[in-house]
């Protein structure tokens, strides 16, 4: 333990600025994107989700699971993203919505605008191949 608080502290010694326009990583899938940024020794992700995205059709064939089982903790930007959670609830999040969704959901856009999400916790490892 003792370890990994040392690691993190190390982490912080130093001022970093990263900036979307200019990502570490980018991840392309049908109607949406994900630029990655490496901060502090995190991983923060935007997705831009154009209209007509949806989990299940444009992320689900490169994941290869029942459902979304990437934890997010998302800030919303734009538009609105539906979520359905295996459990049958679901949720609209819009513009200055805060989320926390645990393993197992579907999510889509709703209407004609992109759904921006900015996600500081499941983006490492998202639409990215097994």
């Amino acid at each position: 333990m003792a370890q990994t608080k040392q690691t993190f502290a190390s982490k912080m010694d130093k001022a970093e600025l990263k900036s979307f326009g200019v990502p570490d990583e980018v991840r392309e899938f049908p109607k949406g994107r994900v630029d990655l940024v490496k901060v502090g020794g995190a991983v923060v992700g935007r997705a831009v989700l154009q209209p007509g995205w949806r989990w299940a059709t444009s992320v689900q064939p490169i994941a290869k699971t029942k459902s979304c089982e990437a934890p997010h903790f998302q800030y919303h930007v734009a538009g609105v993203l539906r979520v359905k959670m295996d459990d049958g609830s679901e949720f609209d999040c819009r513009p200055g919505d805060i989320s926390l969704l645990p393993s197992g959901h579907d999510a889509w856009v709703v209407g004609n605008e992109p759904a921006v999400v900015v996600d500081f916790q499941g983006m490492i490892d998202y639409a990215k191949g097994k």
